[in-house]
């Protein structure tokens, strides 16, 4: 089943994302369960958030990803949010 985190950084920590950025694209690589990801961009073209596709068997999976996730770990989010995604295109 997949599931969309959407996440919106603290205002202020782009270099909490940078800081963790390595240890985050490690994570997603061992997990093995992330279709698609990438940074959410403000304005400048400077990262602010994520959006990620989890490929897992239900949400309680797809929470335990986001919680187990270095940025979350790093207190890098002002928000997130665990949503059922339904793939129509791509």
């Amino acid at each position: 089943m997949l599931f969309a985190l959407i996440c919106n950084d603290k205002p202020g920590h782009l270099e909490t994302r940078k800081a963790n950025r390595e240890a985050h694209l490690a994570y997603i690589a061992e997990t093995g369960v992330v279709e698609q990801a990438g940074p959410l961009l403000d304005a400048e073209g400077n990262m602010c958030g994520s959006l990620v596709i989890l490929d897992v068997a239900d949400m309680a999976a797809a929470e335990a990803w986001a919680a187990n996730d270095p940025y979350t770990n790093a207190e890098l989010f002002a928000s997130a949010e665990v949503r059922p995604w339904k793939r129509v295109i791509g």
